[in-house]
């Protein structure tokens, strides 16, 4: 076929292989496979599994909706996987039952006592709701509760009240469930013997919502005009969602204003959290207290973090909850899986790619198969080896799973790619013909953070062809030769920005990018109107709110035309830049509606400015001597990657936020 290597279908084999070495038989855990396609899962779930509603006291009195689905075959006992979120655990009635399966059918033919949960102060369950439950190390009473108490409680009355169990119990979730999963671990019970956090939210104030400080506009405004409204008693329903009344996000969000205008037309005071949040621009104690990574400690259970390379909403949750559990808790066994996925992709979708971009592999169904479904079944029915490495990670760029001792990689170096004015990109120190290069940023002109007409933060924008933003002259871009051999990033990225602007406050975006070679062919994914030859396709990109490059408590303006030092950490990768394609960065100011725009004139809080502090700015980007901007790599070893790790030889999955 064309467009299809030989390779590739070698990558096919080895998947067909590990499915059928790690496939469960249907007829040996209790619970009958359904071998057909049916318009929904309800029926399948009620032939094979009873389902009861319970009221589950928490130690402070109140009273947590909890659905239990045990398997209806009593001939032998199941562990508990518990699933507890904010976003409803319906359907409703212990006569009705749900359409769609989480975590996936794999887990469900295995066979678990399957427990979903509302948090407290949600949907159908008593007590206040509290975004990112700030946890409490040392609780005096019953009144301390967190999220790792009302999971304590939880683990407790299961265990007493639920028939046919065998005294273990697992816990799962993705994006704000993910969170529960990560917070419900810490202390973690005697009975909790694993744990996969799936894309979990960690810190607010650095990914979700803001990054670095800079606040995620679209995302934010839209989740929590339904999200945020207040619940006074209890419900089985959603708020309505926010309307638009276009499909034209950029457009919207440029009549919107500045945010202060949030309240005036659209939330209207109703939205607690925001009227709380705006309160606070800087990392202080509101977010600090928000913040689960200073927690984990006391984790017991073993723990299988899940992320995506994509992932527009939560990239830095799982990378860090992986490194503070690392860090906190030396004895735990502790494992991280990055694959080629968006948010939650893992388990919806095939992940075989994601826009334009292609991955050669079904490793959505791969995943669930052979990495989800033994790690749970190794620690919670003592069945089998997972077969997981402490770090099994995607590389993109040329499509292939790496297992790795920890990571970042040990044999990684560190590197330094060097920028030269005029649009030069190299790995070697060279001398520029000029000082800096510099655009003018224009708020009323905001540079598009994708092509597409979209309302929202689309999941592909994190792949996206970058040509047409490196066109606009408000963007600087810089790009290596082609390259002569292969280069493999692997682990963080840190951008050493020496900048200058003639305003006192500015954003600054760096985007790394794989330039294809002119001559790639399109794939089967390739949208109308798009070509791959040429494709700038971004592998990570990341903001700064500028006023935060030596503090995230104390922010400070910047001194106009004076050049100023901003380091921006942009996450981690594994992507290999192959022969033949160049490397470029592309360096900007705004990237809109994606992130609000800095009005550029400081003031104390963005959130408060008003139309007359929006100006543009002359910024520059310096690239010689004391005031040279680089980028900090680590450098993975080119090698010949064994063909029995160019697929993954266990199994995961996960639902969607």
């Amino acid at each position: 076929m064309k467009g299809y290597s030989v390779r590739f279908w070698r990558l096919v084999l080895m998947f067909l292989v590990c499915t059928l070495v790690f496939l469960p038989g249907g007829a040996t855990t209790g619970v009958t496979a359904d071998k057909g396609k049916r318009p929904d899962a309800s029926a399948w779930v009620e032939a094979n599994y009873e389902k009861h509603e319970y009221r589950v006291s928490m130690r402070d009195g109140a009273k947590l909706h909890t659905a239990v689905y045990t398997p209806r075959d009593a001939s032998r006992t199941y562990p508990f996987l518990m699933f507890r979120t904010p976003y409803t655990c319906s359907p409703y009635g212990e006569e009705k039952y749900p359409k769609h399966l989480r975590p996936g059918k794999p887990m469900w033919e295995e066979g678990f006592i399957m427990v979903f949960q509302d948090v407290r102060g949600r949907f159908m369950s008593e007590g206040d709701f509290v975004n990112m439950t700030p946890h409490i190390d040392e609780k005096k009473d019953d009144h301390d509760v967190d999220e790792s108490s009302d999971t304590y409680d939880t683990i407790d009355w299961l265990l007493a009240n639920v028939a046919n169990h065998n005294g273990r119990v697992g816990q799962w979730g993705i994006s704000y469930p993910g969170f529960y999963t990560a917070a419900g671990m810490i202390d973690s019970h005697p009975a909790l013997k694993a744990s996969s956090p799936q894309a979990p939210i960690a810190d607010w104030f650095f990914d979700d919502f803001h990054h670095h400080g800079a606040f995620f506009l679209p995302h934010t405004v839209g989740f929590f005009k339904s999200f945020g409204v207040a619940r006074p008693e209890l419900t089985k329903e959603w708020p309505d969602r926010l309307k638009y009344g276009t499909p034209d996000g950029y457009q919207f969000y440029m009549d919107l204003g500045p945010l202060s205008n949030v309240n005036e037309k659209y939330y209207h005071e109703e939205i607690a959290f925001w009227n709380e949040s705006i309160k606070h621009p800087n990392h202080d104690e509101f977010w600090k207290r928000r913040d689960l990574l200073p927690h984990l400690n006391n984790v017991t259970s073993a723990v299988l973090t899940v992320g995506g390379w994509f992932d527009a909403e939560d990239l830095y949750g799982p990378l860090q909850i992986y490194r503070q559990v690392e860090k906190r808790n030396p004895d735990a066994t502790n494992m991280i899986v990055m694959g080629p996925w968006s948010h939650g992709g893992w388990s919806r979708g095939k992940g075989d790619h994601l826009g334009n971009v292609h991955f050669d592999g079904n490793w959505s169904e791969d995943y669930q198969t052979n990495v989800e479904l033994p790690f749970f079944k190794h620690y919670l029915k003592g069945e089998g080896e997972h077969g997981l490495p402490e770090a099994m990670m995607f590389e993109t760029g040329v499509n292939q799973w790496r297992r790795f001792d920890e990571w970042p990689p040990s044999d990684a170096t560190a590197g330094t790619i060097h920028f030269q004015a005029g649009g030069s990109l190299s790995f070697e120190e060279a001398l520029s013909r000029r000082a800096y290069d510099q655009f003018v940023s224009d708020p009323e002109k905001p540079v598009p953070f994708t092509e597409e007409v979209a309302i929202g933060m689309t999941r592909a924008y994190m792949t996206d062809d970058q040509r047409f933003a490196g066109r606009r002259p408000d963007v600087l871009v810089y790009q290596t030769e082609v390259l002569e051999e292969d280069v493999t990033l692997a682990g963080p990225i840190v951008a050493n920005l020496w900048v200058s602007t003639t305003g006192t406050s500015a954003d600054w975006i760096v985007k790394v990018i794989d330039v294809l070679p002119s001559d790639t062919e399109d794939n089967e994914y390739t949208r109308d109107g798009m070509r791959m030859g040429g494709y700038q396709m971004m592998v990570r990109s990341e903001v700064i709110r500028g006023r935060f490059r030596n503090s995230y408590e104390h922010p400070e303006a910047f001194v106009p035309n004076e050049p100023t030092n901003v380091r921006l950490p942009l996450q981690d990768v594994l992507h290999t830049f192959q022969k033949g394609h160049r490397m470029m960065v592309q360096i900007q100011s705004t990237w809109f509606p994606l992130v609000d725009r800095n009005p550029q004139r400081y003031v104390d809080n963005i959130f408060m400015a008003s139309e007359g502090d929006f100006q543009k700015s002359t910024h520059r980007v310096f690239c010689t001597g004391p005031h040279a901007t680089t980028l900090e790599v680590q450098i993975l070893p080119v090698e010949l990657v064994p063909e029995s790790e160019e697929a993954p030889a266990a199994n995961g999955e996960g639902d969607s936020d």
